[in-house]
């Protein structure tokens, strides 16, 4: 039987208008590293000029660390439910039972093209030319020139200056900077695919601003000395050029660009209040943008719904009129923001609630229940913290300095019956916790480099 999400949040005017759809994501970059967001040392122009252009959602939520929040796009599943638990040592391979957006979106007739980082399995099965992808153009491991025993690897010696990439199968050396071959690469594809009978969705998951932070020169000097904000200097560049292109080649109105970053931030010197950052539970390490532009179809405007990366599946399914079969819909833990690209006011699933845990247990043991994990339902979060739970008012308290968990104790109990169902529900599905005792002893990603290049 086929269904469409449209039947789970019923929503007039943007369903299945099919527009393109370019989803940009940026590796470590944090909430707090952009100009709109109150960064005062950071210049990212284009950026913000997208910022003033689109739907912002201000109350959005990825997970902590990367692989696990790349899991959640593809899937709108939580990243446990994909098998996914870390970023490393096969713990980051994507389930071959989860279906992905881009599978849905192509089997509604759009073609389909990542340009980046990947990062959800470097074996063959799990490479994204076997999850929906139609032109591949990608890096291996978790970044570039990252190796890591077992599965997880890139190419060998590559840096951020004229990586081998992987393309379509073959690897090909390219020249320049990484952002800048990464972005260079998805516009030529989307001049070509523009020109086509269908419409497109490009996957643009940078690997900078995660370190090592390596950068051109000429973007360092620009950022005071600062290389990590010449990486995201350097990006913002990319995204006006992007722009640019989508003008030129008249299909701007046509198309839904959609930028965010992957989890908390890192190396910025600004966060915006929040406490924790990459690899927390707390707000600081899952809050993110999410900025939805659509000229004409989408009227800019803040929302703050508390929204999440499991939301894409289901509104890219709806926004492209596509279908998706009820045993995998059923199981989505994301909701269509259809409505609320509509109308950011909408109501809109006041009772959700949002289960963040890092998982990064140590190989070989039990998964464990309990560590850097949290709860967000309406504006309190939920987290665990020295053995037991806390509990933040993020409305009155954004930096969570003030615990009511004594105070707030009914609340404290639904939490905490609500986190123990969830558990309950995700442990069937860690599935790669004994695929180290398996794994081959060369990065595969590595081993098909040397075979087609020559190299020992």
């Amino acid at each position: 039987m086929m269904m469409t999400l449209g039947s789970f949040a019923p929503a007039e005017g943007l369903a299945g208008k099919r527009p393109n759809i370019i989803v940009i994501l940026t590796d470590d970059q944090g909430y707090g590293d952009l100009g709109r967001n109150g960064n005062t040392v950071i210049k990212t122009p284009n950026l913000d000029k997208m910022y003033d252009e689109s739907m912002h959602f201000e109350d959005f939520h990825v997970s902590p660390t990367c692989s696990p929040t790349r899991s959640s796009i593809m899937s709108g599943k939580h990243e446990f439910k994909n098998g996914v638990t870390h970023t490393i040592l096969e713990r980051e391979r994507m389930s071959l039972k989860s279906t992905t957006i881009a599978q849905v979106m192509k089997s509604a007739g759009y073609t389909t093209g990542i340009f980046g980082k990947w990062h959800l399995g470097d074996e063959d099965a799990y490479q994204p030319d076997q999850r929906g992808f139609d032109e591949v153009f990608i890096h291996g491991g978790g970044g570039i020139g990252q190796t890591y025993p077992g599965t997880c690897g890139d190419a060998p010696g590559n840096t951020y200056f004229s990586p081998a990439i992987k393309h379509n199968g073959k690897f090909e050396k390219t020249d320049g900077y990484c952002t800048d071959v990464f972005f260079g690469q998805a516009m030529k594809w989307i001049e070509t695919s523009s020109k086509g009978p269908v419409p497109f969705f490009a996957y643009i998951p940078t690997n900078a601003p995660h370190g090592p932070l390596q950068c051109p020169e000429a973007y360092k000097q620009r950022c005071a000395g600062n290389a990590f904000y010449g990486m995201i200097a350097n990006i913002d560049d990319n995204v006006g050029k992007l722009m640019a292109k989508l003008i030129e080649l008249r299909i701007d109105d046509k198309t839904l660009v959609v930028f965010l970053n992957d989890n908390g931030g890192t190396g910025g010197s600004f966060n915006a209040g929040m406490r924790g950052q990459k690899g927390s539970a707390f707000n600081g390490g899952a809050r993110a943008m999410s900025l939805w532009r659509w000229p004409g179809m989408i009227k800019p405007a803040a929302c703050d719904k508390l929204t999440a990366h499991l939301d894409f599946f289901p509104t890219l399914a709806e926004l492209t009129g596509a279908k998706v079969r009820e045993e995998v819909a059923k199981k989505l833990d994301g909701f269509s923001l259809v409505p609320l690209l509509e109308n950011p006011q909408a109501g809109w699933h006041d009772e959700r609630m949002l289960f963040t845990h890092v998982g990064r247990w140590n190989t070989g043991v039990e998964p464990q229940q309990y560590g850097q994990c949290s709860v967000r339902w309406k504006q309190y979060l939920q987290v665990w913290e020295k053995n037991k739970w806390c509990l933040y008012d993020l409305k009155a308290d954004p930096g969570e300095k003030s615990d009511l968990a004594g105070q707030q104790t009914e609340v404290l109990e639904r939490l905490d019956k609500a986190y123990d169902a969830w558990w309950t529900e995700v442990l069937p599905c860690l599935e790669n916790e004994q695929a180290y005792k398996t794994a081959p002893k060369a990065n595969p990603f590595k081993e098909q480099y040397k075979q087609q290049m020559g190299t020992e």
